[in-house]
This record gives C-alpha cells, sequence and structure tokens, in this order.
C-alpha cells in the first residue's frame, strides 16, 4: 500500500516552565480535507515528528483512529497554547472517540509511549 509522505511544515516546541523540553518537525492539518484526513493510511511517526490540527474557533473536539495503523498520543491544546489534556495510547484503526476536557483550537497527534516518554502533560505549552 502507498501511504502518503509525512511533510515537514513547522517546527513545534513543546515548553514547560519557559524551557523547551522537546522539538518536533510537524505537518499541520488546517483545512477540512486534511484535518479529516489526519494520518490516516500513513506510515508510524518518530519521536521526531508530529501532526497539529488547526481548528478556526476553539472548542469540544473528539478524534478517532479510523484507517489509522498506528497507535498515537493526542494532546488537546487551548487557544492559549496551553495543553489540556493527553490521550495516551490511542489504539489504531477504531472510532472509539478521544475528547478534550475543555474548548480545544489545536490538537498534536504523535507517537503512542511519546508522552510518558518525554513527560507531555495537561499545563505544558506548545510554540511552532
Amino acid at each position: 500500500m502507498d501511504t502518503i509522505p509525512f511533510r515537514a511544515d513547522t517546527e513545534l516546541h513543546l515548553i514547560r516552565g519557559g524551557d523547551t523540553y522537546h522539538t518536533l518537525q510537524t505537518e499541520i492539518a488546517d483545512t477540512d480535507s486534511s484535518r479529516q484526513r489526519g494520518l490516516m493510511e500513513r506510515a508510524p511517526l518518530t519521536d521526531e515528528q508530529a501532526m497539529l490540527f488547526v481548528f478556526d474557533v476553539a472548542g469540544p473536539q473528539t478524534f478517532w483512529m479510523a484507517n489509522t495503523p498506528s497507535a498515537l498520543d493526542i494532546a488537546f491544546v487551548a487557544g492559549d497554547s496551553t495543553i489540556l489534556n493527553v490521550a495516551k495510547y490511542v489504539r489504531p484503526n477504531t472510532t472509539s472517540g478521544v475528547s478534550s476536557e475543555g474548548a480545544a483550537k489545536y490538537v498534536l497527534e504523535v507517537r503512542a509511549g511519546f508522552a510518558d516518554t518525554y513527560g507531555m502533560s495537561r499545563g505544558d505549552r506548545i510554540r511552532w
């Protein structure tokens, strides 16, 4: 099966206490079609890659993993760039949804286990 190649649109920094603790090459999904497709039918991400979903307006967000072949950690991020919550080890190829705990303007997808490895958690910030 041919997969869609990863596209590094920007560098995204994960920040805690004002300091960057990890930098990711990040693909931006900011159109309806790119947000719907997301990481469906894609090769697994590395620890240096992520996908950032950008929405026009902050609101409750629910994500599922239909046609996504690898498990992910999914961070829901408020409009001020603060992580609201992280859903860890979200199962691949399922329509069970995981949701934001509050109004999210951004959603960051990284490989499963990333949050535990790097300590990504509620209250951290993102910057790109």
